[in-house]
C-alpha cells in the first residue's frame, strides 16, 4: 500500500512515528500499528465498530496560520456535529518535535470509507483509522 503513495518516504514515516493524543477522561495517546486499550474501552463504552482520527489543519501538509487552521478546524467539527458523529478533541503530535501539535478529532464510528473521504474532502496526506481491534492505521490517501 505504501509502495502506491506519492508521500514522500520521510514524511509517511513522520506519520507512523506520531502521537496521536485523544483529550478523552482520562486522556491516551494512540500509536501507528499498536493496540491500544484505552482505545478499546472507549469502542466498548461508546458502543462504536470504529474510530477515525485526523485533523483538517494544514492541507496537502502546507503548513497555514494558526488562524487559518483553527478555521479548519472549526468547519470540520461543525461538519461532524451537522453528520451526527460522536467525536473527541485531541492533538497530533510529532514525536520528533519539528513540526507543531496539530488540532485533532477522534471520530466514533466512521467507516474505513467515510473516513477517507472526509480526510480527501479536508486535504489531508494521510488518517489513522482503527476497526474494533484498537490497533491503529495510517491510511495514506495521496
Amino acid at each position: 500500500m505504501f509502495s502506491e503513495s506519492t508521500l514522500e518516504p520521510s514524511l509517511i514515516q513522520s506519520y507512523q512515528t506520531a502521537l496521536y493524543r485523544v483529550d478523552a477522561d482520562p486522556s491516551f495517546v494512540l500509536k501507528v500499528g499498536e493496540t491500544s486499550p484505552a482505545l478499546a474501552q472507549l469502542l466498548q463504552r461508546m458502543k462504536a465498530d470504529c474510530a477515525a482520527y485526523f485533523t483538517a489543519c494544514n492541507p496537502w501538509g502546507q503548513q497555514l496560520t494558526d488562524s487559518e487552521n483553527a478555521d479548519r478546524q472549526l468547519a470540520l467539527k461543525q461538519e461532524l456535529n451537522r453528520l451526527n458523529v460522536q467525536f473527541i478533541p485531541g492533538m497530533g503530535l510529532d514525536s520528533n518535535k519539528v513540526w507543531p501539535g496539530e488540532a485533532s478529532v477522534l471520530i466514533l464510528d466512521l467507516s474505513l470509507e467515510a473516513t477517507q473521504a472526509l480526510g480527501r474532502k479536508y486535504e489531508q496526506n494521510a488518517v489513522v483509522w482503527s476497526a474494533q481491534d484498537a490497533i491503529p492505521q495510517l491510511i495514506l490517501l495521496k
